[in-house]
């Protein structure tokens, strides 16, 4: 996909990326099997960031495997529903202490009493963290109540009216 196709996904996408605090992740494990699993995210604008504890088996099979997929739901009936799918690669950092994105989501998240309480407890628990953050390679974004949505979907529902 077309690095401005991917910015335009992106950029479509800016309110369900603003608000989502979770994700699905799905990468292969180390043994090659897939693995999908709810992560929470952040977005800077420019990245998708997980965050993790160092020692996590994830980081280990991220690093042999980069290549993930991600998907980004929001809404609970048809006319609402939006999603967001990604295709890339990660890049891992290991950071001393806590990755500075997964406090970001806490703050947006949780009143500002229980985000503190959460940032005194993740400093005192984690010694380093792996930050993940997704490069896209490619993206697309729906938005099924404005009829934004898959192409065979779309082609259906003209055929069935």
């Amino acid at each position: 996909m077309d690095p401005k196709q991917i910015a335009q996904e992106l950029a479509d996408a800016h309110e369900l990326l603003s608000q989502a605090s979770m994700a699905r992740l799905a990468y292969n494990g180390l043994d090659g099997r897939p693995r999908a699993i709810p992560i929470g995210i952040f977005w800077t604008g420019d990245e998708i960031v997980m965050s993790t504890a160092a020692t996590a088996p994830k980081v280990r099979a991220l690093a042999a495997r980069p290549e993930v997929a991600l998907s980004i739901d929001a809404g609970d009936s048809p006319g609402s529903a939006k999603s967001l799918s990604v295709r890339g690669v990660v890049h891992l950092t290991i950071v001393d202490g806590v990755v500075p994105e997964y406090l970001a989501a806490a703050r947006k998240n949780f009143d500002a009493e229980y985000a503190a309480e959460f940032e005194r407890n993740c400093r005192a628990m984690y010694d380093q963290m792996a930050r993940i953050a997704v490069e896209p390679q490619w993206a697309r974004f729906y938005d099924f109540g404005a009829g934004r949505m898959p192409q065979f979907l779309a082609e259906l529902a003209r055929k069935s009216s």
